[in-house]
């Protein structure tokens, strides 16, 4: 009967590599219903940064070309300018 008295009591209070093992089996049944979830999460995570990384590159080229583009326009401006206008007599 002590033996007995003396297991219940071991059972009651679980040393501390068992209760570790308990926490990581807890921990592992929680990732593996929740995986799905978080799989999914890190999907549209990803979607979303990889959309902003691609506008942003986008928009830099379209604001490089458009610069280039305004410079071309200047120089033609600046070109027609020395010449002066294009006339009957002139052109």
């Amino acid at each position: 009967m002590a033996e007995k008295a003396a297991e219940g009591s071991a059972e009651a209070s679980p040393t501390a590599a068992e209760r570790q093992l308990l926490r990581r089996r807890q921990e592992l049944d929680y990732w593996k219903k929740n995986a799905a979830r978080l799989r999914s999460r890190n999907l549209l995570t990803g979607l979303a940064i990889g959309a902003f990384v691609v506008g942003m590159f986008s928009y830099t080229i379209l604001s490089v070309k458009q610069e280039r583009i305004m410079e071309e326009l200047d120089d033609e401006a600046k070109i027609h300018i020395i010449r002066g206008p294009r006339t009957g007599a002139n052109s």
